[in-house]
């Protein structure tokens, strides 16, 4: 007799349920309502960025799906406004904290790990309507990401106003990666692939990414040789294992959507790090 198939949406949801249960407190106050956890509320804003649904709209999904409720332990669906103020609550160490969660069950180190950024739109109108009607894509929210090449998991993020340079992230995410990547004799093993953005000083010889030729040239003995190192991991078909980090992108937007729907700054910037944790679970 074969095994009825489970739903992908019950498998999130139940997977989603237990990083929460993990890393956020079961109520926000001793004398709270009590009528909902606050990990079940925390898998319903998961939800509204896994299913690319509004809060009203994934309050009715909820209705209309009894087999995640019942993995949800909800006798009952939280309004959309519910779910919409636990995003407020959801910080940024939270965030982190489901993240490692999500992480702690991965199998061995990381050898490589590939950066990037890309960016998340405030509105949901075509690029075809924007160009008619005269608009401009002015602006928009920069998620980054650590990509592990192995696993195709992000490691860590940052998020941010399109105008910060990309260089202001390497050393807190190479710092945040450490945690997951090759060590050898206590040493750090693995490397970093990134493009021209990240071109900083801070570089080390185990982190690839090319530098910026400015004036058409290099001139600095050290850039010459980690532009000459950059094209030997490209004719090695190394350097290729960052286009990885593109392809995590492209699975985040096809299947979550590209668009920010917070309208305060605080929201918006967290938005890109749901989506994040969303793939790691979709994963």
């Amino acid at each position: 007799m074969s095994q009825k198939r489970e739903s992908k949406y019950v498998r999130f949801a139940r997977l989603a349920y237990a990083i929460a249960q993990a890393s956020v407190p079961r109520y926000a106050h001793p004398k709270s309502p009590q009528r909902f956890t606050q990990p079940q509320i925390v898998v319903c804003v998961l939800l509204t960025q896994y299913l690319n649904l509004s809060y009203r709209n994934t309050e009715e999904w909820l209705l209309a799906s009894a087999e995640v409720r019942e993995v949800l332990e909800l006798s009952d669906v939280p309004d959309h406004t519910t779910i919409s103020r636990m995003l407020k609550r959801l910080t940024l160490p939270r965030l982190e904290a489901m993240l490692a969660q999500v992480l702690s069950q991965l199998e061995g180190k990381e050898d490589v790990v590939a950066l990037d950024a890309t960016g998340f739109r405030f509105t949901q109108a075509s690029a075809y309507y924007t160009t008619r009607s005269g608009g401009k894509h002015r602006d928009w929210v920069k998620g980054v990401y650590a990509v592990g090449t192995d696993s195709q998991m992000i490691l860590a993020w940052a998020s941010a106003h399109h105008v910060v340079h990309d260089t202001r992230f390497l050393a807190p995410l190479k710092q945040r990666i450490a945690r997951y990547g090759r060590q050898k004799n206590g040493k750090r093993d693995w490397l970093l692939l990134a493009d021209a953005g990240f071109d900083s000083p801070t570089l080390t010889d185990r982190d690839l990414a090319p530098p910026i030729r400015r004036g058409g040239k290099l001139v600095a003995p050290d850039r010459k040789a980690r532009a000459e190192l950059v094209s030997q991991a490209r004719l090695d078909g190394l350097f290729g294992q960052r286009w990885k980090c593109e392809t995590v992108h492209s699975v985040m937007k096809r299947l979550f959507g590209d668009v920010i729907r917070s309208r305060s700054w605080r929201l918006q910037r967290r938005e890109p790090m749901l989506k994040a944790l969303v793939y790691n679970l979709h994963r």
